[in-house]
């Protein structure tokens, strides 16, 4: 019978043709003509057309008899109608198959969907996604719905936790807590005296200070003026920290020079700067980079063909004639000029490396010859006034430089750091006026200063007096107590400028012997070694087993470096492992 597509036309009925091949039927059984319309190729769209004509096929199907267990007969709505051979009675042997055949069918015509049966189409898969997901719903939610189903492992269930909050991590100094028990000067001088009469120690002279309270807790010769060596810095630093602004950086100018393509370096006193590429890291962290200023002057003066310095922000001779030749020539100093590259070293990321005789003289033939250019015959000049500037580099701030010079115990950073105190103070920016500089300025600071005589500010010099007592005092504001001293704002950086016994710095490969193994990570000091005069001295901090913060200051005169630093070491570990109560 006619039936209606998706576009309200009517389909033909399929034509009916007898298929003389299908398989005879017996003779005696009745048969019906079915119309079998035949199975598509493939489905296409298109737009509806006549249909085309077929040929017939008829399947003779043998039709047994009706019975008394015959099935019900097809409803009359089912598409297939026809006389249906049905078995006179249905036994419990299978009925045969019987082989048919059926030929090629024409296309079926699927026309365009109506407008609106996408969206139809879309909400109806909307909603299926929909049911799926509830009916996961149930069987994961519900309470024993999964495990009957055979889709759980009967393992415990996970709980997952919310993340955890992210970690602020804002390390700083901090004052020492006063809420911990405090060492008596009975249970001090109990824990070190063992310590304190090592021989190897020579003429031992030190103090050790309650930073919170104040009380010296144990002192040996505290008054008596000892050669300090790099102990010295300790001085030069908290008199930078308390004169500089923390933030002050060190600019290296570059300014158009008298004669048409000429430059001239004006050395801002930073020793810092560095030949290395960008990447590479130097002994000084932070520095700025040679390669910057060179790009920033072609830049601005395009075509340069001779380069000068000017060093005039430093007077006096660049070396001290008190220092040992033997640690001039060794490359623990180089002469003082303003204007260098990493330290006047030959190897930037070396502590100890060969210096330049003319470490000045050093920048300016590298700078010409990045920048494609000759050094002046006479490269030492004067910078015209008000020149124009081609460029400029900074150095790392004040209070950083300070950490380095103390962690790495540089010293031709402090030599440059002991000028701009001289430069602030208006004292001359040489040996003598930064020196004299740095006493004035502890001096006026509140310091007592009774037998302190400086020559330096390296520490390099045996002519360098300073008493253990100084070196305690300066410790202990540093380590006060947060608003008890307002010296202590100001000198606080210091105390992270301190090496860390066995991890960094000077200290970093000492506390290895067993009496010295306890301090180590607890220990915090400025190291001092000279050879001439034989000098060895170890000031800092420490944290006792109580948790009390304990300022010590030790110095040895007349000993071997290889047997005094263990013993020193030793003395500074005694006071970790003690309550000393």
């Amino acid at each position: 019978m006619p039936e209606h597509d998706g576009d309200g036309q009517a389909d033909a009925a399929w034509p009916q043709v007898d298929d003389d091949e299908s398989a005879p039927a017996p003779a005696d059984a009745p048969t019906r003509r079915i119309p079998v319309p035949p199975p598509a190729d493939e489905i296409t769209r298109h737009v509806p057309r006549p249909p085309q004509p077929v040929a017939d096929v008829t399947h003779r199907i043998p039709i047994p008899p009706p019975g008394p267990s015959a099935p019900p007969a097809p409803h009359p709505d089912q598409r297939f109608t026809g006389v249906i051979p049905i078995p006179a009675a249905w036994g419990p042997e299978p009925q045969r198959a019987v082989p048919m055949r059926i030929p090629p069918q024409p296309e079926l015509q699927v026309p365009p969907p109506r407008p609106g049966r996408r969206r139809t189409a879309l909400l109806v898969a909307a909603a299926l996604v929909v049911a799926v997901g509830a009916g996961a719903g149930v069987v994961f939610g519900v309470p024993g719905v999964a495990r009957t189903l055979g889709l759980t492992d009967d393992e415990p269930e996970v709980v997952i936790s919310p993340p955890a909050a992210p970690v602020q991590f804002a390390p700083a100094l901090k004052a020492p807590g006063d809420q911990v028990p405090a060492p008596t000067p009975a249970g001090v001088r109990t824990a070190l005296a063992g310590p304190v009469a090592n021989p190897a120690l020579g003429t031992l002279t030190g103090t050790v200070l309650d930073p919170v309270s104040g009380t010296v807790l144990w002192e040996q010769g505290a008054d008596t003026a000892l050669v300090p060596a790099s102990t010295g810095k300790i001085l030069t630093a908290a008199a930078a920290l308390l004169a500089l602004d923390h933030t002050e950086q060190l600019t290296t100018t570059v300014v158009a020079g008298k004669d048409p393509g000429s430059v001239v370096i004006i050395g801002g006193g930073d020793p810092t700067l560095s030949a290395l590429k960008a990447g590479a890291e130097s002994v000084y962290p932070g520095a700025a980079r040679l390669d910057d200023l060179v790009a920033k002057v072609k830049t601005a003066a395009g075509d340069v063909r001779t380069v000068y310095v000017d060093l005039g922000r430093y007077t006096g001779p660049g070396l001290q004639t008190s220092w040992d030749p033997r640690d001039v020539a060794g490359g623990y100093i180089a002469p003082i000029v303003p204007a260098m590259l990493d330290g006047g070293r030959a190897d930037p990321t070396a502590e100890n490396s060969s210096r330049s005789p003319n470490p000045a003289k050093a920048l300016a033939d590298e700078f010409a010859r990045r920048i494609g250019a000759t050094v002046g015959a006479t490269a030492a000049v004067t910078a015209p006034q008000g020149a124009a500037v081609l460029g400029e580099v900074r150095s790392a701030p004040m209070v950083e430089l300070v950490d380095t010079m103390l962690q790495r115990s540089d010293n031709v950073l402090a030599e440059a750091i002991g000028r701009e105190v001289a430069r602030v103070a208006g004292a001359e920016t040489s040996f003598t006026g930064a020196s004299q500089a740095t006493l004035k300025v502890l001096r006026d600071n509140g310091f007592d200063l009774s037998g302190a005589n400086l020559a330096d500010a390296s520490g390099l010099s045996g002519q360098d007096r300073v008493p253990a007592r100084l070196l305690a005092q300066i410790l202990s504001v540093a380590a006060g107590p947060d608003g008890k001293d307002p010296r202590t704002a100001k000198l606080r950086p210091l105390l992270g400028g301190l090496p860390v016994a066995g991890g960094s710095g000077t200290l970093a490969d000492r506390y290895q012997t067993p009496a010295a193994a306890p301090g180590k990570g607890w220990v915090r000091a400025k190291t001092g070694t000279l050879s001439v005069p034989p000098v060895n001295s170890l000031a800092g901090v420490v944290l006792d087993t109580d948790g009390r913060l304990l300022v010590f200051a030790l110095m040895t005169n007349g000993s071997a470096a290889n047997t005094a630093r263990p013993a020193l070491d030793a003395i500074a570990a005694a006071l970790r492992q003690c309550g000393c109560r």
